[in-house]
């Protein structure tokens, strides 16, 4: 049920709407949180979330479907560059083009630097050429850009995301990767190229041991956006967020009130922040925010797609890579079964 209130209203608040009456935080939380209708739904959904991991951790069911599902997932990590590239690309250019700086929310007084730095920096991650470099140009300039526009927080995903790239380079397919196998060679090119042998190649190889920290920058990053969307945009800006409810009748959608439609899409949206930051079920969270920027790019009509294109691409990006270390999803492992053991276990057995 508490998927089904967060679903639509998961956008992000500024984006849909341009406000609402304001409404005193404290106030609106009493009211919502005195009804009893709306504990017991609340408290139902908390319950059955609970209850859904206990028995899963104690049946363990569907061992063979989720040994396959992993084993399917390990299989794309090498295309991981290129799913994060995609991510940051699109919606850049996208955002270079509108005239918006990272954030449909968020425009400077310099259109033509705001649309020449989104569509170039968009455009070298999308063909790959100079990825780590570029992902740094792209990180500092967002970052440049918080100092001065705090709402910039709201396109939070782009720091793990640009981090990511900087750590990965641009994988293939990419021109990076095209180039590196010219000056690797011997051709015509790796006799003029000064730059693969003497920088790129001893970068890459300090780089490299801090790969595996991608998982845990990726979850971390992404969990940090969804819990600050939850609270700043839902909890603590209940006018805006039943403006939104309002304006899209969700009350007929689902016969609440629109405080509680308020209350579940921000209790729902810290819920899976807090899972991705703990690194506990990731991957089944990560389903979960995938079905959540789903349902809101079809059932909000006027929302910017092309700026949640980030969202999906992080949530896509852990489906892949799963929790990584410094997780409860680890520490679980360390100590249970994995479904692939449970599989090999009941091969071994049946033979």
């Amino acid at each position: 049920m508490t998927l089904s209130l967060a679903g639509r209203a998961a956008a992000h608040v500024r984006y849909v709407t341009p406000g609402g009456d304001p409404l005193a935080v404290a106030e609106f939380l009493r009211t919502a949180l005195t009804n009893p209708f709306n504990i017991a739904l609340l408290a139902a959904g908390g319950v059955g979330g609970v209850a859904v991991a206990a028995v899963y951790l104690r049946l363990r069911p569907f061992q063979r479907d989720l040994a396959v599902f992993r084993d399917t997932m390990a299989g794309y990590r090498d295309l991981l560059p290129w799913l994060l590239r995609l991510s940051v690309g699109l919606p850049l250019v996208g955002a270079g083009f509108a005239g918006y700086y990272f954030s449909p929310a968020v425009t400077l007084p310099s259109p033509t630097f705001v649309r020449l730095f989104g569509i170039a920096v968009g455009f070298l991650l999308l063909f790959g050429f100079g990825t780590r470099l570029i992902a740094f140009v792209g990180l500092v300039g967002y970052l440049g850009g918080l100092a001065f526009e705090p709402a910039l927080l709201l396109a939070v995903e782009y720091v793990p995301a640009f981090a990511a790239i900087a750590l990965l380079g641009g994988g293939r397919p990419s021109a990076d990767h095209v180039v590196s196998r010219l000056a690797d060679a011997d051709t015509v090119y790796s006799r003029i190229d000064p730059f693969y042998r003497a920088v790129a190649v001893p970068f890459v190889d300090r780089v490299d041991p801090y790969r595996a920290l991608v998982p845990v920058i990726v979850r971390v990053g992404l969990g940090v956006s969804f819990v600050y969307l939850g609270i700043t945009q839902k909890l603590m800006n209940p006018g805006n967020a039943t403006a939104v409810v309002a304006k899209y009748n969700l009350t007929a959608v689902v016969p609440v009130s629109p405080e509680l439609w308020v209350v579940g899409a921000g209790v729902t949206e810290a819920a899976v922040g807090t899972l991705l930051i703990l690194g506990a079920f990731t991957r089944g969270a990560s389903a979960v925010a995938f079905l959540l920027f789903t349902t809101t790019l079809f059932g909000l009509p006027d929302d910017p797609v092309l700026a949640h294109i980030s969202l999906f691409g992080l949530a896509s990006a852990l489906l892949v890579t799963g929790a990584g270390e410094w997780s409860v999803d680890a520490w679980l492992r360390g100590r249970t079964e994995s479904a692939a053991e449970w599989v090999d276990r009941v091969s071994e057995r049946a033979a």
